[in-house]
C-alpha cells in the first residue's frame, strides 16, 4: 500500500516548508522512542514521520515524490535510499532549532575555515570628548592575515588538499541507534582540507600576529558603556577564514564638575554664605568650555537647583541638547578672626538664632519649635 506522507505528518499537499517542519516537529517529540521506552507502536510511528520529513523537507525529493510517489525513491526502480535512515537527518534539525545559535550557529554542509574571534578595545575618554565627538586613533594586536600564503596556509606554489577522513565536508557523522552523532572532523578540525608543506612564516596557519592601528570615529553624545562595533576588524579567521568584529568599548572619565544623566548634566557648586543671604549673581563653567551666569535670590538655600536649558550634554544622533542643573549648598564661613566673630555675635543678636521664633530663620524655627512640643507631651504622658 503507498504511503501517504502528507497525510503521515498531518499536513495538506500544498502546506510550505515552515508547515511541514513545524508538524514534524510535534509529531517528533510525541513519538520520540527517549519519550516512549518499550513502546513498539510509538517507534514504529516515528520511524514513519521521519521518513515522510526526510522526503518532503527537501524541494526536490518532494517534487519526486509529488510526481512519481514512494517508487522515486525505490532502489529497483533506480531511486535514492529512503527509509530510516535518511530519516533520522530530519530529527537533528529539532537540536539545530533548540540548540543551533547557543552551540555556535547552525550546521551547514562543509564548515570551512573558521571565523576569526571577535576583540573588544577599551577606550578612556573624557567627558568633553563624549560632549563634541571625536576621532582617535588606536593600536591594538591582533592577528592579521598572513601576507606569505595570502591566508591559505600552504607554503607558497603548493595547495591544501581535501582531508581524506571528511572528504571535505569538515564532518563526520557516526550512527547510534535512532541517532546520527555529528562533530568536527579530528583530522583538519573542521577545515576540510589538509596542509601537507605549510607556510614557513606562518606555519599553517594562515594568519600573523602584529600591531594594527585603526581610526574610530566617536559620534557626539556617546553614552558611557556603549560599544562601537568595527565590522571586520577583529582577529583574521584560521587559513583564510573570514574576520571577526572589533568592538571598542568606552569609558567616560570622572569630570572634576560635572555629573552625568542621560543628556543632563549636574555641578554642585558651593555659595559664601553672604552670597545665600542677599542675593547675586556667580559664574559658572559649561561642558563646551565656555561659561554662564546664574541670578542667585536672596535667601537661596542648600539643595536649590537653577536650570540651565540646553547646556547640557550632545543628544546622540541629534542635535539637541540637555540641560545643566546648578545645585547650591550655603558654605559655613570658617578660619574667622575675632572681628568677623564679633560681627556674627552682633548679626546673631540682631535676627535671633532660630530658637526663638526668628521670622529671618523659618526652618530652623519650625523645627525647634516642633521639638519643644514633642517634649512636652513626653512629659505630659
Amino acid at each position: 500500500m503507498s504511503k501517504d506522507f502528507y497525510k503521515t505528518l498531518g499536513v495538506e499537499k500544498s502546506a510550505d516548508a515552515a508547515e511541514i517542519k513545524k508538524a514534524y516537529r510535534k509529531l517528533a517529540m510525541k513519538y520520540h522512542p527517549d519519550q516512549n521506552k518499550g513502546d513498539a507502536k510509538a517507534e514504529a510511528k516515528f520511524k514513519e514521520i521521519s521518513e515522510a520529513y526526510d522526503i518532503l523537507k527537501d524541494e526536490q525529493k518532494r517534487a519526486a515524490y509529488d510526481r512519481y510517489g514512494e517508487a522515486a525513491f525505490d532502489p529497483a526502480m533506480g531511486g535514492g535510499p529512503g527509509g530510516m535512515g535518511a530519516g533520522m537527518g530530519g530529527f537533528s534539525d529539532i537540536f539545530e532549532d533548540m540548540f543551533g545559535d547557543f552551540m555556535g550557529g547552525r550546521r551547514g554542509g562543509a564548515s570551512g575555515p573558521a571565523r576569526g574571534s571577535d576583540m573588544q578595545y577599551t577606550m578612556d575618554i573624557s567627558m568633553e570628548d563624549a560632549f563634541r565627538g571625536k576621532e582617535m586613533t588606536i593600536k591594538i594586536p591582533v592577528n592579521e592575515t598572513c601576507d606569505n600564503c595570502n591566508g591559505s596556509g600552504a607554503q607558497p606554489g603548493t595547495s591544501a588538499e581535501s582531508c581524506s577522513t571528511c572528504e571535505g565536508a569538515g564532518r563526520v557523522r557516526q550512527q547510534q541507534g535512532f541517532f546520527t552523532i555529528e562533530r568536527t572532523c579530528p583530522t583538519c578540525q573542521g577545515v576540510g582540507k589538509i596542509i601537507k608543506d605549510p607556510c614557513t612564516k606562518c606555519r599553517g596557519e594562515g594568519r600573523i600576529r602584529k600591531d594594527k592601528t585603526l581610526k574610530v570615529k566617536i559620534p557626539a553624545g556617546i553614552e558611557h558603556g556603549r560599544r562601537i562595533r568595527l565590522s571586520g576588524e577583529g582577529e583574521a579567521g584560521l587559513r583564510g577564514g573570514p574576520k571577526g568584529d572589533l568592538y571598542v568599548l568606552l569609558a567616560i572619565k570622572p569630570h572634576k564638575f560635572f555629573k552625568r544623566d542621560g543628556a543632563n548634566l549636574f555641578c554642585r557648586v558651593p555659595l559664601p554664605i553672604t552670597t545665600a543671604a542677599l542675593g547675586g549673581e556667580i559664574t559658572v563653567p559649561t561642558i563646551e568650555g565656555a561659561s554662564a551666569k546664574v541670578k542667585i535670590p536672596a535667601g537661596a538655600q542648600s539643595g536649590q537647583q537653577f536650570r540651565l536649558k540646553s547646556k547640557g550634554m550632545s543628544v546622540l544622533n541629534s542635535e539637541a541638547r540637555g540641560d545643566m542643573y546648578i545645585e547650591i549648598f550655603v558654605e559655613t564661613p570658617v578660619n574667622l578672626d575675632k572681628k568677623q566673630q564679633d560681627l556674627l555675635r552682633q548679626l546673631d543678636k540682631s535676627i535671633g538664632d532660630g530658637t526663638t521664633g526668628s521670622k529671618h530663620s523659618p526652618e530652623s524655627s519650625g523645627f525647634f519649635k516642633k521639638a519643644k512640643e514633642f517634649w512636652e507631651d513626653l512629659k505630659e504622658s
